[in-house]
């Protein structure tokens, strides 16, 4: 397993090999995140993370969504890692929704996705008004604790990456409590912004495929993190990479999850936001406020796509 985290004095331990990984860098976006510019050939195991799955989707505000039920997506998750073809997952919810209609970047990591599962109430009732409805919400902090109990299940082995210090450990702590066998190859916070530094992003890099893990639980809250799986997930080999956000601070309890019955309701974001409200208030109160247009519009295409020819 490896394992590797910060003293207080900065220093860090890695009990891994440091062998950095070279690569090509192609741009640099606007919040300083490097992408690695790889040639895919079609049919390589490189190739296939670069695409989403073509059946079982539902199109969306412009995206295409996993219309999948939670059996189904442990399906192609382990039909994925025994083909050892790296890929990412992403959870769309309203944020991303909106994100994904004003940055261009973000919206080629969704499109590099091979599954990208419903995340929260409204996205689940736009798309019953819709007509389009999908089977289950699965969103990444729900899929922390589901996926490491499939993994414990199946002889699969997990890395957490990302959180604060110390908060990834204790969720791979807590989760290998109640989940016996899961099988964790290594835990690593890395320093904030990581991925600005090219040596230490060749670091973690290396981690990752040193400790050789099926599946990565990265925490690095969104953008960050849908953008680094994108722009790194084949140099890192690993066959199922997804972003979960708070999901590990959720179990390991240093940040509480709203009650059931508010995620129910859809209201999980108004929780979040009395929870943290200096760090998210512009997302949800201006930022996300683009939804409802979007969910207007696409309301009235759908409204226009019924009406017969003539009317």
């Amino acid at each position: 397993m490896v394992y590797a985290s910060r003293d207080k004095g900065g220093e860090e331990t890695i009990v891994a090999p440091q062998e950095l990984v070279e690569r090509e860098v192609d741009t640099i976006n606007s919040d300083g995140v490097r992408y690695e510019r790889t040639s895919l050939q079609p049919g390589t195991p490189a190739a296939e993370s670069c695409v989403v799955s073509n059946g079982d989707t539902v199109e969306l505000f412009g995206l295409r969504i996993s219309n999948l039920s939670r059996a189904e997506v442990f399906q192609r998750i382990g039909e994925r890692i025994e083909r050892r073809a790296p890929g990412i997952i992403v959870t769309p919810n309203v944020d991303h929704i909106c994100r994904c209609h004003s940055d261009e970047t973000f919206r080629e990591a969704y499109s590099a996705a091979f599954l990208s599962l419903p995340d929260g109430m409204p996205l689940m009732w736009a798309a019953k008004l819709l007509g389009r409805p999908l089977k289950e919400k699965l969103s990444g902090s729900d899929m922390v604790p589901l996926l490491s109990e499939y993994a414990a299940g199946h002889g699969y082995s997990v890395f957490f990456l990302g959180a604060a210090e110390g908060v990834a450990a204790e969720a791979s702590q807590r989760l290998c409590r109640r989940y016996p066998g899961l099988r964790v190859t290594g835990v690593y916070s890395p320093p904030l912004y990581f991925e600005r530094d090219e040596r230490e992003n060749s670091r973690v890099i290396a981690l990752l495929r040193d400790s050789a893990p099926d599946i990565c639980f990265v925490a690095l809250g969104s953008p960050r993190q849908e953008t680094w799986m994108r722009g790194h997930s084949v140099a890192s080999g690993v066959p199922v990479m997804i972003g979960v956000g708070a999901g590990l601070d959720f179990v390991a309890g240093r940040v509480r999850r709203a009650p059931v019955w508010m995620q129910r309701f859809g209201l999980e974001w108004s929780w979040r936001l009395c929870m943290e409200p200096r760090r998210l208030w512009r997302r949800y109160l201006i930022e996300d406020s683009l939804f409802l247009a979007l969910a207007w519009r696409e309301f009235w295409k759908s409204r226009r796509a019924e009406r017969p020819a003539g009317k």
